[in-house]
């Protein structure tokens, strides 16, 4: 299937007037916009899901497949415009479902689509098209979600940096070079850069939670069934869950509501006495955190040099919700970390249930791990991982069984640490790590706890590290305790607002890409032309004197008015013109169009033996 283009803007000014909604004087800004306030504006007719859905795909075009060209989607959907039309007049005959009538969200692309292709990121199931949608894809178009497309993944879910043969590497909107997380980082990188309204993803160790914290979003790994995971492509069903990621912990619930529930295809949603499903919406209140007894769990904070960048925005965090009225404690713990090495089942369980998925879907072009291996169908960053999984023994084996014992034996000691310190939950970083450069391993994660116990964990923005990157802070809790931990998100949410956009994907308004922002800075002789293109940090550069003396130039930060480090070397020798680019962080984008950064010129001549410019975007 061809991925749709997007229209010209007329297409959303005739969707508009289809639906009696005004086409003039009136717009509505997508990006950062909440389902509750599309909605509103939809009920307002300031716009219709036909508009919302091209918006969206304006920002794709912009974004994903130019632009940065952050690439976290696979495939979009076709027919979103029509389903978006078919929402609209149903809307206007009999009002909406609820708050999902008419919203464009985006599936990861291991949830099975009817009438779209499953790829799970594999180029071994291209083309491949599931005979029913997942349970939850379901679930979504029953609320009357219009599912605007498919986000990459790690390949076969297998990873947590996104990289797959089916959809490439996706990249992270808050630093170009780095990963969005994994294996859901397609979907995490989409919602961050608001190409949808809100996304689902897949959580087997850390697959929702990682690109939450990669992408400044809240994300809920549940409690093992309290949604169902039937369609779903697996990777270990006795690990797997799946879930929302979104912007807004008011998002998010609205997502869990119209997606959780009990499926004769997944025994482990069948709820036993004393269990129930929250309802979501229901738990969005001021003042969950006061009186609140959060365990702070040492062994998973990092005490690497390379961690304190992360692991000091999470104290930070941690004091933010005592001022809200909760209580830290120190939980020590330090058995821990080797009762959770080995606790893993993906190893054990991929090739045996990926071969039972394909087997049960009569369409899929391969049946088995070993046949995507032999074929040579998968990616070379995925090769290790594989071969690995092919040598296991599988669910027979002794390291199969001492890892399901303990499973056990975490849970309860889980559970009596928390009980005997009256611990409502437990408080740790989502990861010990800043997100890695593109091609290095992800270290640091703190994945595996709630896997090993089936309990729920949330992920939820702690604030950003020196240089720009986003930090998680992750709550764990009892099972079936989901609703507590969405509670105390949004109160932590309501008294921070940590949320924050990537500069590389603004709103685009009614345009459908950014201008690139030109100007010239001058003195001393020194004439520089510079452009900044907004949708990549990318800073061109044209540098000419009238002296000979020019030494070398050099980028700074400005320190409060005064001379500041260096961020980037232009040149380092002689020149008389110099012309190149340099792709700043977004901290230094920020910096540059605050007026925050110089060009220093070193030179023979000049008595101070350097030049200083300020640099003063959009000025001629």
């Amino acid at each position: 299937m061809k991925p749709v283009r997007p229209a010209a803007v007329v297409a959303l000014l005739l969707g508009e007037a289809m639906f009696g909604v005004p086409a003039r004087g009136q717009s509505f800004e997508v990006a950062e916009s909440s389902i509750a306030a599309q909605q509103k504006a939809m009920a307002e007719r300031r716009v219709t899901s036909r508009a919302l859905v091209q918006a969206y795909l304006n920002r794709i075009e912009a974004f994903d497949v130019h632009g940065p060209k952050l690439n976290s989607l696979i495939l979009l959907n076709p027919r979103a415009l029509v389903e978006a039309d078919a929402l609209d007049r149903e809307r206007a005959a009999k009002g909406p479902r609820g708050p999902l009538h008419g919203i464009p969200v985006i599936v990861k692309d291991n949830y099975g689509t009817a009438a779209m292709q499953t790829t799970a990121g594999s180029m071994a199931l291209l083309g491949f098209v599931p005979s029913s949608d997942a349970f939850q894809v379901r679930k979504l178009r029953e609320a009357g979600a219009v599912i605007i497309g498919k986000s990459n993944l790690h390949e076969l879910a297998s990873g947590i940096t996104t990289i797959s043969s089916s959809g490439g590497q996706t990249l992270n909107p808050y630093d170009l070079t780095r990963n969005p997380g994994g294996s859901s980082g397609g979907t995490g990188a989409a919602i961050a850069a608001s190409l949808a309204a809100a996304g689902m993803g897949s959580d087997t160790c850390g697959s929702i939670r990682i690109p939450s914290s990669h992408n400044n979003l809240v994300g809920l790994r549940p409690t093992k069934g309290l949604s169902s995971i039937a369609g779903i492509v697996p990777l270990s069903v006795t690990q797997d869950v799946g879930g929302p990621l979104a912007r807004t912990v008011e998002d998010l619930a609205t997502m869990l509501d119209a997606t959780i529930g009990e499926d004769p295809a997944d025994a482990a949603t069948h709820l036993r006495e004393g269990q129930a499903r929250p309802r979501f919406s229901d738990m969005l209140r001021a003042g969950a955190l006061r009186g609140q007894r959060l365990g702070v769990l040492e062994p998973l904070f990092g005490d690497r040099s390379d961690d304190q960048d992360v692991i000091k925005v999470v104290r930070a965090a941690i004091d933010e919700m005592v001022k809200e009225g909760a209580v830290a404690v120190p939980v020590a713990m330090p058995e821990l970390n080797a009762m959770l090495e080995g606790s893993s089942v993906i190893d054990a369980e991929f090739q045996e249930d990926l071969k039972a998925y394909l087997t049960q879907n009569e369409t899929a072009p391969v049946r088995s791990l070993a046949e995507i291996v032999e074929r040579g169908l998968f990616h070379v960053a995925l090769e290790d991982g594989f071969r690995r999984r092919l040598e296991s023994k599988g669910r027979d084996s002794e390291d199969y069984r001492k890892a399901m014992a303990k499973r056990a034996a975490i849970a309860e000691a889980i559970l009596k640490v928390m009980d005997e310190q009256k611990l409502d939950v437990l408080v740790y970083p989502t990861l010990k790590r800043r997100p890695a450069r593109i091609g290095d391993p992800q270290p640091g994660s703190n994945c595996q706890l709630s896997p090993s116990t089936g309990f729920p964990a949330i992920s939820m923005q702690a604030g950003f590290t020196p240089d720009g990157l986003p930090v998680g802070v992750e709550l764990f809790g009892r099972p079936w305790e989901d609703g507590k931990l969405v509670a105390l998100a949004f109160d932590y949410e309501r008294a921070t607002h940590h949320r924050r956009a990537p500069v590389v994907t603004p709103g685009l308004g009614a345009g459908k890409g950014l201008p690139v922002i030109s100007w010239r800075a001058s003195g001393s002789g020194i004439a520089a032309d510079f452009s900044l293109d907004p949708a990549t940090n990318e800073l061109r550069y044209s540098i000419s004197g009238t002296s000979d003396g020019l030494l070398a130039a050099t980028l700074h930060r400005l320190a409060k008015d005064a001379p500041g480090p260096a961020i980037a070397v232009l040149s380092n020798h002689t020149f008389r013109k110099l012309t190149g680019s340099e792709t700043l962080s977004s901290v230094d984008r920020e910096k540059l169009m605050a007026g925050g950064i110089y060009l220093r010129i070193a030179t023979r001549g000049n008595s101070a033996r350097e030049i200083r410019i300020p640099l003063t975007p959009g000025k001629p």
